[in-house]
């Protein structure tokens, strides 16, 4: 990236570096001896908060028996926690080839907590997957074709596919980090990815907003036009990778596709599908992103 492309940061940028570069240094753990992995999730147990399951509220559920039900838990954590591990492998590549390039010595002292941190959530989440299901699910994350972008969109729309991604994450993390229901095992690695991702959220939301106002004082229309286009397809492609036919299939649901239609089409999910994006939401209509919705 050349000096010319790169992003100016504000001092509300550089504070919040400074103040959670602090906060991640002083809350470090060691992920490695962080938790502890019993032999095997126990049976009859939910591994997922009922409200996030996919089928929730939904006609398709009443057609489950119990053992599908449970199943589908179990699977569609495995989904969940592989989204996870494809999602960060994503974010840090972007990260990597901007850490210590022209334009981002601010943000990079905190991009090294950042890098660092997400390795090891990775780890942890591939963990679970591997042990508890023998398995990760495959990445099937859609790509956007289009023209290629100019550097200062393409800046944006990164940090954009992190924060949303974070943000999304965080809403099913706080869920079962509280929820009793759940074994610890499941409740502990929410818990602790939860910790962190509230540094996370805080940092890439100065990094969107300021990256935003670049892009609007730049004057391109055309610019500014594609990259609200590109945040709803990205908040709705986000929505649609939670509904896995791989889970389908593995809680032993006959058809998984024509299921997977179904459940997407049921008139229950559109208000879950708002509670998961509320605050991404909010967050891009409070920065001038996304139109305030009408009363």
């Amino acid at each position: 990236m050349t000096t010319a492309a790169a992003p100016v940061w504000d001092e509300e940028v550089a504070t919040a570096v400074a103040r959670l570069t602090t906060a991640a240094e002083n809350e470090y753990y060691n992920p490695y001896q962080a938790f502890e992995w019993p032999e095997s999730i126990p049976d009859g147990a939910l591994w997922m908060s009922e409200d996030l399951v996919t089928v929730h509220g939904t006609e398709a559920a009443a057609e489950l028996t119990r053992e599908q039900y449970l199943a589908l838990t179990k699977w569609e954590s495995i989904n969940f926690y592989s989204l996870n591990v494809h999602g960060i492998r994503e974010l840090m590549q972007e990260v990597v080839r901007r850490i210590h390039t022209p334009g981002y010595e601010i943000p990079t002292p905190f991009f090294h907590h950042f890098l660092g941190e997400e390795n090891e959530h990775m780890w942890f989440f591939a963990e679970f997957c591997l042990r508890y299901g023998g398995k990760l699910f495959p990445n099937r994350a859609m790509a956007f074709p289009g023209d290629k972008p100019s550097p200062q969109l393409d800046n944006f729309t990164v940090f954009s596919r992190i924060l949303i991604f974070e943000q999304i994450v965080d809403h099913f993390n706080s869920r079962m980090a509280a929820d009793a229901a759940l074994p610890e095992t499941i409740r502990a690695i929410n818990r602790v990815h939860h910790q962190d991702e509230s540094r996370h959220i805080a940092f890439g939301a100065q990094l969107v907003r300021a990256l935003w106002q670049r892009l609007v004082e730049a004057g391109d229309e055309r610019e500014t036009a594609a990259a609200r286009s590109y945040i709803e397809k990205y908040i709705n492609a986000s929505i649609q990778q939670l509904y896995s036919v791989d889970a389908y299939r593995d809680a032993g649901i006959p058809d998984p596709f024509a299921f997977r239609a179904r459940v997407l089409a049921d008139p229950a999910r559109p208000a879950v599908h708002d509670a998961i994006t509320a605050r991404t939401r909010t967050f891009y209509r409070r920065i001038g992103v996304l139109d305030t919705p009408a009363a």
